[in-house]
C-alpha cells in the first residue's frame, strides 16, 4: 500500500473508532452512526484511496461537480451511496435525483415540488432530509426551526414526499451542542428519527448526541490542496 492510501486508511479507521466510542458513550451501539466522507474538491487520488479503504458513503456540495466525479465510478462501485449536502437549485432537481441516493438539503416548498416532479420523471426516489437553519443565519440555507414541523407535514401531504430525517450546520460562533439538541427535538416534532449533524470539528459530540450520520471532510482526507502558485 502506498503512503497516501495507507495514511487515508489509517485516518478513516481512527475516525470510525472515535465515532463508535462516542456513540457508545451516548448509549447507542457501535455502528449506529454513518460516516459520510465529504469529497468535494478532493483530488482523484484521495477519492480512490478512500474507496480502496472501504469507504462507500460520500457527500458532495454541487451537482455538476459530483457528476464529474462519480458518474463514471458507479459501475465500478455499485454499492456507493452519494449524498447531496449542499444547497440545491430547483433547476438541478432532475440531475440531483438521477445521481444522488440521499438529498439532505430540502428546505422550501418550491424545491419540494421540483423534487416530486423529478422523482416521477427519473423514476428514482432519493431519501430526503430537511435542512434546518438552527441558528437562523441570514446567509445560510435551511428552513426556520419554527417552521420545520409544518414544512415536514406539507412535504408528506402536499408533495407526496417521504422525509427520512433532518440536517443542520450550526453557527461557528455558538456551541454546537445547543444546535444538536434542538435538531433532535425538532426530529421528534417532525416524526423522523435520522439526524445528519456534526462535521470535522464536532463529529464526536454529534455522535454522542444522537447523530445517525456525520459529515467529515478535512479531518478525514486532510486539507484540500490549494491552487497552484
Amino acid at each position: 500500500m502506498d503512503d497516501l492510501a495507507s495514511r487515508l486508511a489509517q485516518s478513516r479507521a481512527a475516525i470510525l473508532e472515535r465515532i463508535n466510542a462516542a456513540a457508545k458513550a451516548g448509549g447507542r451501539p457501535s455502528g449506529s452512526v454513518t460516516l459520510t466522507a465529504v469529497s468535494k474538491q478532493q483530488p482523484d487520488e484521495r477519492i480512490e484511496a478512500m474507496l480502496a479503504a472501504g469507504q462507500r458513503v460520500f457527500g458532495e456540495n454541487r451537482v455538476q461537480e459530483a457528476q464529474a466525479r462519480w458518474e463514471h465510478r458507479r459501475g465500478q462501485w455499485p454499492d456507493l451511496e452519494l449524498r447531496l449536502i449542499g444547497p440545491l437549485q430547483t433547476n438541478k432537481a432532475d440531475a440531483a435525483c438521477a445521481l444522488f441516493d440521499v438529498i439532505e438539503t430540502l428546505d422550501r416548498d418550491k424545491l419540494a415540488s421540483a423534487l416530486a416532479r423529478a422523482m416521477d420523471k427519473t423514476g428514482r426516489r432519493p431519501r430526503l432530509f430537511i435542512q434546518v437553519n438552527t441558528g437562523r443565519e441570514a446567509q445560510k440555507a435551511g428552513i426556520d426551526p419554527g417552521e420545520a414541523a409544518a414544512f415536514a407535514e406539507r412535504c408528506r401531504e402536499t408533495h407526496g414526499l417521504a422525509i427520512e430525517g433532518l440536517m443542520c450546520i450550526p453557527p461557528e460562533a455558538e456551541p454546537a451542542s445547543l444546535h444538536f439538541a434542538l435538531l433532535a427535538q425538532l426530529a421528534r416534532d417532525c416524526s423522523v428519527e435520522r439526524l445528519s449533524m456534526g462535521m470535522s470539528a464536532d463529529y464526536e459530540l454529534a455522535a454522542r448526541m444522537g447523530a445517525s450520520a456525520v459529515r467529515v471532510g478535512s479531518a478525514l482526507f486532510g486539507a484540500r490542496p490549494g491552487p497552484a502558485a
